[in-house]
């Protein structure tokens, strides 16, 4: 309603009869209407007398013309205002943007009303017209005409019936609503068009001037646009839901309809775009939920408007039919982006997200006199006895890292008992929740099963342990730098989700076995870090003379020693302490992907001889992650960035030194081989990562080795899969290349610093090649804080730059090669990398023919990604191709794509390599590796 004392317009609870409302903005839609069809008005008055009971509208300009109808022999005024189905306004073959068409609107004014007065003056004829009707239409007199020399005006005042309404009077209410639809037309109809309200001019003068009478926050910014002379749009922030109002051709639409429809459509696609850019990982956002944050005003003219009702409330007719379209400009798409709309979205996704995960992983709590006290259909858990008891507090949940160290800790709980302990296994490395995208986690069964066994719910802050199952939760992994991480992601998971927990003194235990013991005669040392046991070694002449026992996982204790472990739990198990907000940062800084700049200074930073001292009670977080976790970092980094000496990662350094000390000149089975390659060389890793390295150093198809090392005996895989199709294991066979030994000679093996682990000589720290492996074969690694990216090189150009180099002459820039590759590799406009480009040729007016893809990008992954989503008749990018055809093998590329000659048109107006995305990218500035002194 208008407020007029604060003169805006405010939402406020009323009770009112539509019907009354109804017949007021139909007379006020004519007068509004008559601006259009006829030149000159200048005014419309409305009077509202509370007191009289009447309501008055009146407007200048040309209207009712004063003649006799020839076909109805009546006067026009009476004709339109006293006869049902009586219109000068019915040819819907006319294109007309009027609201009123004269039609039942006016006449229902007359019959509810007890008295209806029209008076209107026709300059044209010099003639004023003057006619009432009483008792709602029933008693007519006669018209009244005089002589007019002034302007022409039309002025309609009615008396409303107000007991067909059930009223008495007009009251507050439906006058405010009155009011607001008074200043709504002064909002809507153009500046030259004054409109007065009870003798006052209301003083605005353009739909922007009226959207700011809306009651809105103070800082609330509202957004306006112009698109073309029909269409005027203006946009701000609701509260949640979705707000809108909205006019056609005058008449105010209250819910809306296809026009504004057609407005919100556009913004609400743009907006969905930023925001889901913006929510990457997080749930998927979808158009309606944009909408709900949506409040959009909208004035537009449309050509014969369609209406769901008599009421017209709601406009039906479809957007093609609106003669004029809505352009909503960049400008305002931009200016609407940073309304706020965006963070308001992102902040309600998250807190969805919160809500979901609450609701999928909610565990079992509540008052200990009501927890569950069996939990059932959670796999190879063992639950402590009291667990979810009124004991439960006391209880400890061990999660361990696989199947092997649970059966340790299940033998070990048969010295201490089964009341207290509970036992649960991890498959592999637990998902770092503070990365995670909302799907990740929501589908993450394992952390599901954590939450539901400690009896706890997402992001819930706890003063005790009272309501929980368990009280203590202690983390059994191997000793190694993977046992570490995985140790790491559990804290991380606690501090990020219940850090209340995370700071809750005792509750987050680790329990520590050894990863070396050493024996002689009946002396036993046991440690519990390689750096400390190292630093043993340096002190006692390199270990001589003791008898070393490394123990790679949990499993390879035996049950004698898992119950030693137990009945002596003192000295094998450390609380983590909290010391106060360094702990929350060094967590977020190990396991937040934002910072991995910060990640690269802390292993820097690191001491290699420092370790966490295990004789202690308990641990900081801090020191955790400051001194063993930043160990597996170190070690992360190692395995996935390769050498600059000789262009190997230390598994495969490990390979192929295992394949010169074999002479492996014959076939020999890859699963075999593996084996070897693990006994030899202290390799402390999967099996199956060992096999898949081996594989990798035989490969030769299109974008893998331009020099394999190892001979392919079998299917190695192909381009067609990128070597994911290549078979298992054990039906392959391989051996040395004739070439490996050329690169790596057999005289430099002496010259070479070998390293010494678990009392045998292993691979070297690294190879000396004659060729730098690194540039023919290239590399790609991600590593904690480091990755690195470095394309193939053609051998020849390397061997040319070697001899220049060996000459003291300056070498010449090289640009990557692939052995096979049939495209075209050009130097990028930024000169950083290069840009890699398949082949597509053009056969006939609806033929294309593809026969190269760029580097990387295998067979069957374009297929599925790029020609069946073109080819498909619903979704992004459909409906592009008629059909394509595969001619390719193993080794080389064919497709024949047949394409409408319209489609041909649009594809070569694109160009080719972009509409078939056959453009790649190599990057050459993240160049990255160890030097000889295994430093970055």
């Amino acid at each position: 309603v208008y407020n007029e004392k604060d003169g805006c317009v405010e939402e406020k609870n009323v009770h009112y009869v539509p019907g009354l409302y109804k017949i007021f903005d139909e007379i006020l839609v004519n007068a509004a209407d008559n601006y259009t069809r006829a030149a000159g008005q200048s005014y419309i008055k409305v009077c509202i007398d509370e007191k009289a009971g009447s309501i008055s509208v009146e407007n200048d300009g040309n209207g009712l013309p004063v003649e006799v109808h020839q076909e109805h022999q009546m006067y026009v005024p009476e004709m339109v205002f006293g006869h049902l189905l009586t219109s000068d306004n019915y040819d819907d073959t006319e294109k007309k943007v009027t609201g009123g068409r004269n039609g039942y609107g006016a006449k229902l004014a007359n019959i509810f009303s007890t008295k209806f007065e029209i008076e209107c003056a026709d300059p044209g004829r010099k003639k004023k017209y003057y006619q009432c009707w009483e008792e709602n239409m029933k008693k007519k007199d006669k018209p009244k005409l005089t002589a007019h020399s002034g302007a022409g005006y039309t002025k309609i005042t009615f008396y409303p019936d107000f007991k067909l309404f059930g009223m008495k009077k007009l009251d507050k209410d439906i006058v405010g609503i009155m009011n607001r639809r008074c200043v709504d037309l002064a909002g809507i109809m153009p500046a030259s068009c004054k409109i007065h309200l009870n003798g006052k001019r209301l003083q605005i003068s353009s739909f922007k001037d009226y959207v700011q009478l809306y009651k809105l926050e103070d800082d609330t910014e509202i957004v306006y646009d112009k698109s073309g002379d029909r269409w005027e749009v203006a946009m701000t922030v609701s509260d949640g839901q979705f707000k809108q109002v909205s006019f056609v051709n005058s008449i105010a639409t209250p819910k809306g309809g296809t026009h504004v429809a057609h407005v919100a459509d556009q913004l609400v696609e743009a907006i969905t775009r930023r925001v889901n850019s913006k929510n990457k990982g997080g749930m998927d956002i979808k158009p309606y939920h944009v909408r709900n944050y949506l409040w959009l005003f909208v004035n537009c003219q449309i050509e014969n408007p369609t209406f769901d009702s008599q009421t017209k409330e709601t406009m039906t007719l479809k957007a093609a039919k609106f003669g004029s379209k809505c352009d909503i400009s960049e400008a305002m798409i931009t200016k609407v982006l940073k309304t706020g709309i965006v963070d308001m979205v992102l902040q309600w996704a998250k807190a969805k997200e919160s809500i979901d995960l609450s609701k999928t992983m909610k565990g079992v709590s509540g008052p200990p006199n009501k927890k569950t006290k069996r939990l059932l259909n959670i796999p190879k858990l063992e639950d402590a006895n009291l667990a979810g008891g009124r004991d439960g507090r006391e209880c400890t949940l061990i999660l361990t890292e696989g199947d092997s160290a649970k059966t340790l800790a299940v033998a070990g709980l048969s010295v201490i008992g089964r009341d207290k302990y509970g036992v649960f296994p991890l498959r592999g490395k637990l998902l770092n929740v503070r990365d995670a995208t909302f799907a990740q986690t929501m589908d993450n069964a394992e952390i599901a099963n954590i939450v539901k066994i400690l009896g706890i719910e997402p992001k819930k802050e706890y003063h005790s342990c009272n309501s929980m199952r368990y009280g203590h939760v202690m983390i059994m992994t191997d000793q190694d730098y993977d046992g570490s991480h995985i140790k790491g992601l559990i804290l991380n998971m606690v501090q990020f989700w219940w850090p209340s927990l995370f700071r809750m003194p005792g509750f987050m235990q680790e329990f520590v076995t050894p990863i070396v013991k050493v024996s002689r005669r009946s002396v036993v040392q046991t440690f519990f870090t390689l750096q400390e046991y190292d630093k043993w070694k340096e002190e006692n002449n390199n270990g001589r003379g003791w008898h070393l026992k490394y123990y790679k996982g949990l499993g390879t204790s035996t049950t004698a020693e898992a119950k030693e472990y137990f009945s002596h739990l003192e000295d094998h198990s450390l609380s983590f302490d909290y010391t106060g907000d360094g702990d929350d940062e060094n967590m977020d800084m190990a396991f937040n992907k934002k910072r991995a700049d910060d990640r690269k200074e802390w292993i820097n930073a690191s001491n290699d001889e420092e370790f966490v001292d295990h004789s202690k009670d308990a641990v900081t977080y801090t020191d955790f992650v400051q001194k063993e976790l930043v160990q597996f970092a170190k070690y992360d980094v190692i395995r996935a960035v390769p050498s600059v000496v000789d262009g190997f990662k230390p598994v495969q350094r490990k390979i192929m030194w295992s394949a010169f000390r074999r002479n492996l000149k014959s076939d020999m089975k890859v699963a075999q081989f593996a084996g070897y390659v693990s006994e030899h060389s202290a390799y402390h890793h999967g099996e199956t990562s060992l096999q898949g390295a081996i594989i990798g150093l035989a490969q030769n198809f299109v974008g893998s080795n331009n020099v394999a090392l190892l001979v392919p005996s079998g299917q190695f895989g192909t381009r067609l899969q990128g070597g994911k199709d290549a078979a298992s294991s054990r039906y392959i066979y391989t051996r040395l290349e004739k070439i490996a030994r050329l690169i790596f000679h057999p005289h430099d093996d002496p010259l070479l610093e070998y390293q010494l682990e678990e009392g045998q000589q292993i691979e070297p720290r690294w190879f000396m090649p004659t060729l730098p492996m690194l540039l023919l074969n290239g590399a790609e690694g991600i590593g904690t804080g480091w990755s690195t990216s470095l394309p193939n090189y053609h051998p020849r150009e390397v061997i040319a730059n070697l001899k220049r180099f060996l000459r003291c002459e300056p070498v010449q820039e090289m640009c990557p090669w692939y052995a096979g590759f049939k495209g075209s590799l050009v130097l990028s406009c930024d000169k950083v990398g290069y840009d890699v480009i398949g082949v597509i040729e053009k056969r006939g007016p609806t033929t294309l023919e593809i026969t190269e893809l760029p580097v990387k990008k295998w067979t069957q992954d374009y297929k599925e990604a790029v020609l069946q989503a073109m080819l498909s008749t619903d979704g992004p990018g459909s409906g592009q191709i008629e059909d394509f055809k595969e001619y390719h093998t193993e080794a080389s590329v064919h497709f024949v794509v047949t394409v409408t000659e319209a489609q041909m048109a649009a594809h070569e107006y694109i160009g080719l390599l972009q509409s078939f995305r056959l453009r790649g990218s190599i990057s050459t500035n993240n160049l990255m590796f160890f030097d000889k002194d295994g430093k970055i």
